[in-house]
Formats: C-alpha cells, structure tokens, sequence
C-alpha cells in the first residue's frame, strides 16, 4: 500500500507568490496577447499561396477522397503518400472539405493553432510563476521568427507544437496533484504528436518522464503504474494508425512514400527516423553523408547558433540556457514536489534534450526545425525573468537579470549585424537600448515606483526587439517551397547551420536556390518551369541517370505554376482518366495537380527515388489507359543514397517511346497517342 503525499498546491518556496492581478485585467492582456498574435500570423496570409505545395495538393486530395485524407495520399487517386504520418493533414484536409480549396483553408488553421499555441504556453506557465510570467511567454514564443514562420505555413510543424506545449501542460497539472488522468493526456498528446512528424515528437519524453518520477506528490509505485498507464495510451494513440496501414494489404492502399520497401515501419525508423541522426537516409537526395561537415552543414554544440541558423530561434536562447542554470540553483534545497523546479525540469529537459539533437544530427536539416526549440525558450524566459524581478531588492538575483538582459542585447546586436545591408540602424539601437535597460536593473531599489515599471517594460522591449524586426520582415514577405526560411532576405550569403548544403552549390549560383519566396518555391526569383525543368531527356542517358544534376534537385524541390494553355490541355478528358498526368517527383506533380484540380502521379514520390511507380506497373498503367500526360522533366541523378532508380527509367522509356508535345514551352508526352516508331 502506498502512502499519498500531501500534494504540492502552494506557491513554490523559493520564490514570493506571484502576483495576482485583478481578474478582469488579466483577461484582458491575455486578450491583446492573443489579438496580437492573430493579426501577426493572419495579415496577408493569402500572398504565400499554397506555401509548401507539396502539403497543398495532399489537402486538396485529402478533401476529395475521404481514403487520400485517411492515408495521406498526395493525390485523390492515392498513388502514393506524403513522407509523413497524416495528422496534419487531417486538419487540413479537412478544412479544404468544409471550405473548399485556397490559400486561407490551407494556411488558416494553422495561424489558429500558432495563436492557440501562444494561449496554451500562457497558460502553462501561470500556473507556475503567475501572469506575468505567462504573459511574458507567450509573448516571446508569438515574436520567435521561426514561429511566425511555421505558422503562416502548412508544414506539420504548426500542430505538432501545439500538441507537445499540450503534453507539457498535461505532465505539470500531473505532477501538481498525482493525477493520473493528466498524465494519460500527455502520453497521449505525444501519440498525436507521433502521428504529425513521427520521432521528433518523442524528444520530449525524456523531460516529461523525469518530471513526473520527480515531482509527482505520490508513492513511487503510484508513479511507476501511472507512467506505465501513460505510456500504454501513447502506445496505442502512436501506434493505432500504424497498424492499420501495416495490415491494410498493399494492393489496395496508396505506396507509402519516403520508404524503398511500401512499409511505414520502414519509413518511422529509416528515412525520417534514425536516417536523420547518422546521415544514412535512404532515398535522400541533395545532402549527402553525415557528418561533421555533412551536407545539411557543419554539426556541433554551436549550430543553433551559427549562420543562418541563428536568426531563426536562438534570440532569446542563451538567456534561456543562463535562466536554467538559475531556476534548478534556486530550487536546489526545495521539496521534492516543488513546481518551480518541475518547471524548470520540463522545460530545460525539452530545450536540452531536443537542442542537442538538432545540433548533432548529420541528416536532413533544415532551419524551420527550430520552432521546436521556442516553446521551451519562450517558457523559460518566462518564468526565470519573473522568478528574478520578484527578488530584485538582493542584489545577486538583480545583478543576474541585469546580465541577462545585457547578454540578450548583445547577442541580438550579432544577430542583426550578419544581415548588415537591412536596416542597418537596429543592431547599435537594440545594443544601446539593452545597455540602459541592464543599468537599470541594477538601480531598481533606489528609482520610484513609476520607473521601476518602466525599466521592466523598457528591458522586455530590449529583449524582444531584435526577434520582433525579423519576425515581422518573416509576416510580410510571402513563402513558398519546400525549405523556408525566416528573417530578411536578399542580404547576403545565408548558410544552413554554417554550411549552404554541398549538393545545393553556392546560394543564388542556380535559379530559386537561395532566394526567397520559400527558397525552392514558385515566387519571384524561384526556379521557373523553364528548358532546364521541361527538356526532354537525352535517348542516350542511361536507365535511372535521371537526366538531372542540379536543375533536376530544383525541379524536385520546386513546384511550377503551369500556363494556362497547358492546364487547359490537362483537364481535357480529364474525366476519362485516373490520373490527368504523371510528373517525376512530388513537388512537381503538386503544381500540376493543384492548378488543374485532378490527381496527377508523383513518380518516384519526393525524391524521385522511390519506387512508385516501377516501370512495368507504370507500363501497365498507361496501356489501361489511366494515365494521360507526361510532364518532361529532369529527376534528380542522386541514387547513392540507395534509392531506386524507377522514374529515371520511366522518363527514358516515356521519352523514346511517345512522341513529344511542346505548348508554351512546356514539353508534354501524350501517353494515350501512338507508339513512336
């Protein structure tokens, strides 16, 4: 029989009770929090477009074909699916279903979870360390440029930051009271969070675990059964769907895409699992190895830091990382139970832990990844700055805030000086600005009360002025493609993590490549539909050469905005085919598809290595009549990761055997006209 502890309810010892401001005033800086939040991720939404068309054409599948939205298919014909489990897709589709197919059913829902996200931080940390505290998170994960960035994007990355903030949430309310219900919740938030991008969500477990075995006020046999019970509902909210689509036979489900093999195991564990933390990702194409200076940048404990890397989510993080330190040293003598150090636990165990795997991976990377890191930044800000200007009238917590907020501004100053071209005035103005804010800190106890509260509101100003620019340049400027990026753009050379990725060449060397509307989208400056994405292969080139090189990487990571004469001759007979096309890689069978509004055949999936569809079933296919056009193009020559060779021999055999049609200068095959000779 186990022996309940009195539950841990009160304010923590090592810090004075939060403040309780009258309700009605709570509710409404909460309120312009939250209103602000939506005016910066709504305002002139539309102008991204589709942003990453890729996530576009499977809502819009999604929101046809009730089985494309249950798998995730790319498209309505579920020929193959996304590299991803569905559940984001599942929001998005589902808008598209209800509201139609545009921009703002696409990207809207995820500006609402960016300000539900924002809300649910909030309210997390109040219950910590009081509405200041809150208040001040929720405003710093609101203005994090990565943040912005993702939730006015329709990436996974939008629900699946909302879901793990929920898990945090539920795991605290657990450990306050030893409810099991609320640890259930978490464990199964994360399931969810599994079903949105896979393993990353399970970097947070690590901190959740600890927290609960920790702090829990009840026995430790209590603690081990309820975590059991947590993990059984994880288990089954993860693994539901899995197996499912594991039993599902194959013949009657769309291909799982991103695996070599049709199996979403395959897929969880290889390409977007382990693949991405040795650099062993088969079916990869533009990064190459592994390793220190692998082609995703160079790896190591400054990456967060460095390059381009560094504008998007590090701001505020080495305040975070000092504010750690502090919160575990203040509550180093507390009880057992204490909710300030679970706090600290949970959010520096999340900030750590996913921190040094980011920084360490030799896979696939990209620098939207960090908006996975802001919730425990924004959090740990939060509650660390409040926990010491509670204690400002000793002179070692004021002397540590003072620094902080010097470190910030100094911090930010080096940010903004890697973009020297953009306005160029800010970086000395913040640095100045922090400089008076950190004295000011330190003279608190002799200033009056009126400037007391305008030192902490000219410090919170200083802190917040360097991510604020760049997260409003991220708002104004529309995104598109498949690697986003935040901050100002056309200021100079912008590296990932230190490093352009080797395979990409040098930035601006090749059309879209690094440039902005997404970087490899469709806006100006992106890599148009021209010769080099239309060109008809050489009858030379070998089976599975791909015909690409580097303008084929483009055609794959870019999606083409058609003419309209060619959308015309594609939705021809649309009605008398099961695909109206076929075009190597997702991204470009996504343009087709969402400007004709039929399915269109990704060959070869993201990559263009994968092997869906092979030739003889493509072969099959065709003489069944199901697939109309072929779209020319160059897929990617890059098969050394160990990909499949498929679409590079379906292209060879399209091109030497149907004769080629070029409208507006696009080159078309028609698969339905007679064999050439």
């Amino acid at each position: 029989m186990t022996t309940t502890l009195p539950t841990a309810v009160d304010p923590p010892r090592t810090a004075p009770p939060p403040s309780r401001p009258a309700s009605g005033a709570r509710w409404a800086a909460l309120s312009v929090l939250l209103a602000a939040t939506a005016v910066l991720y709504l305002w002139g939404l539309s102008a991204s477009g589709w942003a990453n068309s890729f996530y576009a054409a499977a809502a819009q599948a999604g929101g046809v074909s009730w089985k494309a939205w249950f798998f995730g298919s790319s498209d309505a014909a579920n020929s193959i699916t996304v590299d991803k489990t569905p559940a984001a897709l599942w929001v998005s589709g589902l808008s598209v279903r209800i509201f139609g197919l545009s921009s703002w059913s696409v990207l809207v829902p995820q500006a609402l979870m960016g300000v539900a996200s924002v809300g649910l931080l909030h309210a997390t940390v109040r219950r910590t360390a009081g509405t200041a505290a809150g208040l001040l998170a929720g405003a710093t994960l609101a203005l994090t440029p990565v943040a912005v960035l993702m939730f006015r994007f329709n990436n996974p990355d939008a629900l699946l930051t909302l879901l793990l903030i929920g898990a945090a949430y539920a795991t605290l309310r657990a450990a306050e009271g030893g409810r099991t219900r609320w640890l259930v919740l978490a464990g199964a938030l994360v399931g969810l969070g599994f079903l949105t991008k896979m393993l990353q969500a399970f970097l947070v477990l690590p901190a959740l675990t600890a927290v609960w075995l920790l702090a829990a006020p009840v026995g430790v046999g209590r603690r081990l059964r309820d975590l059991g019970l947590a993990t059984v509902a994880l288990v089954v909210t993860a693994g539901w769907w899995v197996l499912a689509v594991e039993l599902w036979p194959a013949g009657s489900r769309p291909y799982i895409g991103g695996s070599q093999h049709n199996s979403v195991l395959e897929l969880v564990l290889g390409y977007n699992g382990f693949g991405r933390l040795t650099g062993d990702e088969v079916g990869s194409v533009g990064g190459g190895a592994g390793g220190r200076t692998g082609g995703w940048g160079e790896t190591g404990l400054t990456r967060l830091f460095d390059g381009e890397l560094g504008g998007q989510a590090s701001w505020l993080l080495p305040a975070a990382l000092v504010l750690l330190v502090v919160l575990l040293w203040r509550t180093r003598a507390a009880p057992r139970t204490d909710r300030l150090r679970a706090a600290a636990v949970v959010w520096g165990g999340w900030l750590i832990v996913t921190g040094a795997v980011f920084s360490l991976m030799a896979g696939i990377f990209h620098p939207y990844y960090l908006v996975a890191l802001a919730p425990a930044i924004a959090a740990l800000v939060g509650i660390g700055a409040t926990v010491l200007w509670r204690a400002r009238a000793t002179v070692a917590p004021r002397v540590t805030l003072a620094a902080v907020v010097a470190l910030t501004a100094a911090w930010a100053f080096v940010l903004l000086e890697r973009t020297p071209k953009w306005q160029p005035w800010l970086a000395p103005v913040v640095l100045a600005a922090g400089a008076a804010g950190a004295v000011g800190l330190l003279a608190v106890p002799r200033l009056p009360r009126a400037l007391t509260t305008g030192v902490a509101a000219a410090a919170v100003l200083a802190s917040l002025a360097g991510p604020a620019a760049y997260s409003l340049i991220t708002a104004a400027v529309p995104h598109t493609g498949a690697i986003p990026s935040a901050g100002p753009v056309g200021t100079g050379v912008r590296g990932f993590g230190g490093g352009w990725p080797a395979a990409f060449g040098r930035p601006g060397q090749f059309p879209g490549f690094g440039t902005e509307a997404g970087r490899f989208g469709t806006g100006p400056g992106a890599a148009p539909a021209g010769p080099a994405h239309r060109a008809r292969p050489h009858r030379d080139a070998p089976p599975g050469s791909g015909f690409g090189g580097f303008a084929g990487l483009a055609s794959l990571l870019g999606s083409p905005t058609p003419p309209a004469d060619v959308v015309t001759l594609l939705q021809r007979d649309a009605a008398a085919h099961t695909w109206v096309a076929a075009a190597v890689g997702s991204n470009s069978a996504a343009g087709y598809q969402l400007a004709t509004g039929s399915p269109v055949m990704a060959v070869g999936g993201f990559n263009g290595t994968d092997p869906s569809p092979t030739l003889e079933r493509f072969q099959q296919l065709v003489a069944q009549g199901q697939v109309h056009w072929f779209i020319g193009g160059r897929g990617s020559d890059d098969t050394t990761s160990g990909g499949s060779d498929q679409a590079g021999r379906i292209a060879a055999w399209v091109a030497d055997t149907f004769p080629a049609t070029t409208v507006d200068g696009t080159t078309l095959f028609d698969l339905t006209a007679p064999v050439a000779p």
